[in-house]
């Protein structure tokens, strides 16, 4: 079986109390629009929200928090649970309240850090779904995947195919980039 890896870059934060640590920062409104923007779209791609990891910084908890929100929104309340006995379809996707980790090893610049973390992985996991940080996620969309990214913006998706059946065998090349999005293509 082979591996998949969603990335999501957290959404716009806000700059404006200097007086805040990085770790801090909120989003802005821009960023919480994009939030609401994006949801439907990655779940559209593919992504199903199922082994969600993000970094500990406040953006980054807002982006998947506001992402989980607006898909619990568009399902109309709280959703039920009758659908989770089926095939997972996008319809009980929306109804399934997304839960995630957050992982310290997360709040990373550095691309060697993610794919450190990503090699350790539990193999039972055939996906996995990062909310992270720049420069890190662009440089290992760049050394992972087949498709030169110049920068993945605030609240963009990556979908990377991986030609590997076990997480430690992760490494440069051996991904396909099947999908990019940006907030920007669906305004």
């Amino acid at each position: 079986a082979m591996k998949k890896l969603h990335l999501i870059r957290h959404a716009k934060s806000s700059w404006s109390d200097r007086a805040l640590s990085d770790i801090d920062r909120p989003l802005n409104q821009r960023g919480l629009r994009s939030c609401a923007l994006m949801a439907e779209q990655i779940v559209k791609a593919g992504c199903s929200f199922e082994h969600v990891f993000c970094s500990p910084a406040l953006r980054a908890q807002s982006t998947i928090e506001n992402i989980a929100q607006h898909l619990n929104q568009a399902a109309g309340g709280e959703g039920d649970n009758s659908l989770e006995s089926g095939p997972p379809s996008s319809k009980s996707l929306r109804h399934r309240q997304i839960e995630w980790h957050t992982d310290p090893a997360l709040y990373t610049f550095v691309m060697t850090d993610l794919l450190a973390w990503c090699q350790q992985l539990d193999n039972s996991l055939p996906e996995v779904v990062i909310v992270g940080h720049n420069s890190a996620m662009t440089d290992f969309v760049n050394a992972i995947g087949n498709q030169p990214l110049g920068n993945l913006p605030t609240c963009g998706y990556v979908q990377l195919a991986l030609q590997i059946e076990d997480w430690r065998a992760l490494s440069p090349g051996a991904g396909d980039t099947i999908s990019l999005l940006t907030p920007k293509m669906f305004k």
